[in-house]
């Protein structure tokens, strides 16, 4: 009985968090993409980007398409941002389509949401999908579905 409960604690006290490199290779460009987002790292970023790439925010009805337009909204939306991150709670895909869900979570001046002089803190849930071509591992579409009610319920309380 004994050894039994020793082989328990060593099998749980293993690292459950898959490897990256275990994972499909959509989903590895996936995270490489995502980290470079979100470390606003636009030379990275310009290399999964095309003239054809589409960005859309669907809950805000708003879409850039090329890589100039998407980082030049990306410069924008990033400006003075302290700390961007994105918590993956779940992420599958389908072939070349990546389905990532979690929440972003933002810190940075209040400015850009009516809040000047203060620091907000923001995690905001939603759903991002990634749409990768292949053979030339560039992306061809992200669609995010964001929660800006929570968002703006906590915007609200700050």
């Amino acid at each position: 009985m004994r050894i039994i409960f020793i082989l328990c604690c060593l099998l749980l006290s293993f690292s459950t968090k898959a490897n990256i490199g275990d994972m499909p290779r959509e989903q590895q460009l996936a995270m490489q993409y995502m980290e470079a987002l979100t470390d606003h790292d636009y030379t990275v970023l310009r290399r999964f980007y095309s003239r054809d790439t589409v960005f859309y925010d669907k809950t805000a009805n708003t879409t850039y398409t090329g890589g100039r337009h998407i980082i030049a909204f990306l410069q924008r939306a990033h400006e003075g941002v302290l700390e961007y991150r994105l918590n993956v709670e779940h992420m599958f895909n389908t072939g070349s389509l990546v389905v990532i869900i979690g929440s972003y979570r933002l810190r940075g001046p209040g400015d850009q949401y009516g809040k000047p002089g203060k620091i907000i803190d923001l995690a905001v849930p939603g759903v991002t999908t990634l749409k990768f071509d292949n053979n030339t591992e560039r992306l061809i579409e992200q669609m995010d579905l964001m929660d800006y009610q929570t968002m703006s319920d906590q915007l609200e309380s700050q």
